[in-house]
């Protein structure tokens, strides 16, 4: 699986801007970067942990390749996290009475072969969840590399068309708008459109 859009920026408030929520982008290699010298590993060790080549975690840290989500899931992995804080800026004090508002087509992109994720809320450090808008591009498994996994749970809400959710340990289900599933995210989970137009749903993940 290849992503179309090598920018992968995703815009987090900063602590320290100059206004009170102000954002600025989160760079995906800088933010990979800091995981690894958390944990005092040479990019060897890393990508020996993720089971990537050395030169592929290189060009991931240096904004030169756009990963596929099976190499951020080896990321997770390895770095003993789940996908989605990769693309959480790391706690460091308790914040309390935030508010974040995210007008409509103006969430953060990430798009790959089968979704095209808005992030939403995006502005807020520190989430307990991950609530994002999707595009639903893929219309068969095949199209998939394995299946999707993480820690945490999703909640998933059909906003237009038509989407039938595989998971692991169920039957597939057909779900039209405003129908919703809530499930383990552990258990590996795919979701395509089955509508004539690319469905679009409302995913919250969640980060504990």
């Amino acid at each position: 699986m290849t992503q179309k859009d090598p920018r992968h920026l995703i815009r987090i408030a900063r602590d320290g801007g100059d206004e009170p929520g102000a954002a600025e982008p989160l760079d995906l290699g800088a933010r990979v970067r800091e995981l690894r010298k958390e944990k005092g590993w040479t990019l060897e060790q890393a990508a020996k942990q993720a089971g990537l080549a050395r030169s592929t975690l290189s060009k991931i840290e240096n904004g030169q390749m756009s990963p596929t989500y099976e190499a951020l899931k080896k990321l997770a992995v390895g770095l003993a996290i789940s996908v989605p804080q990769l693309f959480t800026a790391p706690q460091r004090e308790k914040i309390n009475g935030r508010l974040a508002v995210t007008r409509s087509g103006e969430g953060a992109a990430h798009a790959t072969v089968t979704y095209e994720h808005e992030l939403l809320g995006d502005a807020l450090t520190k989430k307990q969840m991950l609530p994002y808008r999707a595009r639903v591009r893929a219309r068969s498994m095949e199209e998939f590399d394995g299946w999707v996994r993480h820690d945490g749970e999703e909640f998933l809400y059909v906003l237009t068309g038509i989407v039938k959710l595989y998971t692991e340990f169920y039957e597939p289900i057909e779900l039209r708008r405003g129908d919703s599933a809530y499930y383990d995210a552990t258990m590996g989970h795919n979701v395509i459109s089955v509508s004539e137009d690319d469905a679009t749903i409302l995913w919250v993940t969640s980060l504990t």
